[in-house]
């Protein structure tokens, strides 16, 4: 019996994606043998906040050690959150799938009286460490207060119900890989906080010369959440902006049409860019990277640069 050995992060919702993972490619290679080998990376491994990490340029802490496993041929395949990912990868590895993706929306759990944004009284403390949701929030409900929030999602419903809260922003794709979709209490739509590039979406790496691992994560590619993707990630890759930058892009495809929504924000949530295009699916890669130059033209650069520093 052939063996493969899938690397992930140590963490339950990388578990939960990684089983998942192995499910699906074990129904369509049924004779391969699977086994799940966690990584500790440097995400998992410091004190020191993730903003803090991306503002000194160091990338890729939740994936460099799975990478270097990949590498060193300890394990076959890495299962990652795409949007960790970044958007230029070490030589000799590659993405070899991107299967189906779940929800990219942010969601919103708050206390009771609590569950919907718009309703929120004033002053009212709200937790999140993304970057990107700050901006949204601040620009969106410039009357909350927004509190740091760090941790795994069991952490952070915690916190919640210790009453250190009011509400919570988290990803809904987590939550409902946890099948703890029933605690959202609000999916907040477009208008009001975009994704990030590649939220909801996991991506299965490769060594780019391991022919039956790439054969074998290809068989649960999606294309359509490949294309979407694309865009996505194109559009962040022209901004030079990173995972933890406050940029905001959703793409959805309709009768071989793609429209990609893209959003750069403020840290104080003081100044917006918001602009979208569509065209042709087989154009995803140019379009996204030319909202990307569209965005720069309008300040976008300036507003990112501000983030890091």
């Amino acid at each position: 019996m052939r063996s493969i050995t899938v690397g992930t992060r140590g963490s339950t919702l990388a578990l939960a994606q990684t089983r998942w993972v192995v499910a699906r490619l074990k129904e369509e290679w049924p004779d391969t043998d699977f086994r799940i080998q966690t990584v500790s990376t440097k995400g998992d491994r410091s004190q020191e906040s993730l903003s803090s990490m991306a503002a000194k340029g160091d990338k890729g802490f939740w994936v460099k050690e799975i990478e270097d496993a990949l590498l060193s041929s300890r394990i076959d395949i890495a299962v990652h959150s795409l949007k960790d990912l970044p958007t230029v990868q070490p030589e000799g590895l590659e993405v070899a799938s991107i299967p189906q993706r779940v929800d990219a929306r942010d969601v919103l759990i708050g206390k009771e009286g609590m569950k919907r944004l718009a309703e929120l009284p004033q002053g009212a403390r709200i937790g999140t460490s993304s970057v990107r949701r700050k901006a949204f929030l601040r620009a969106y409900r410039p009357d909350l207060n927004i509190l740091d929030l760090r941790g795994n999602i069991d952490t952070r419903l915690g916190a919640l119900s210790s009453g250190d809260y009011d509400a919570i922003i988290l990803a809904a794709a987590g939550l409902i890989r946890l099948e703890l979709r029933p605690r959202i209490d609000e999916f907040l739509e477009a208008d009001v906080m975009l994704a990030a590039p590649g939220q909801g979406a996991l991506a299965l790496e490769t060594r780019s010369e391991d022919d039956l691992s790439v054969e074998v994560a290809y068989a649960i590619h999606d294309r359509n959440t490949d294309d979407r993707i694309t865009a996505e990630r194109e559009f962040l890759a022209g901004l030079g902006a990173g995972c933890m930058a406050p940029v905001g892009a959703h793409a959805t495809i309709k009768n071989g049409v793609v429209t990609l929504e893209g959003w750069v924000g403020a840290v104080d949530g003081s100044q917006v860019i918001r602009a979208t295009t569509s065209g042709d699916v087989a154009e995803c890669a140019d379009l996204g990277a030319e909202l990307a130059q569209d965005m720069l033209a309008q300040g976008a650069a300036a507003l990112i640069e501000a983030a890091r520093e």
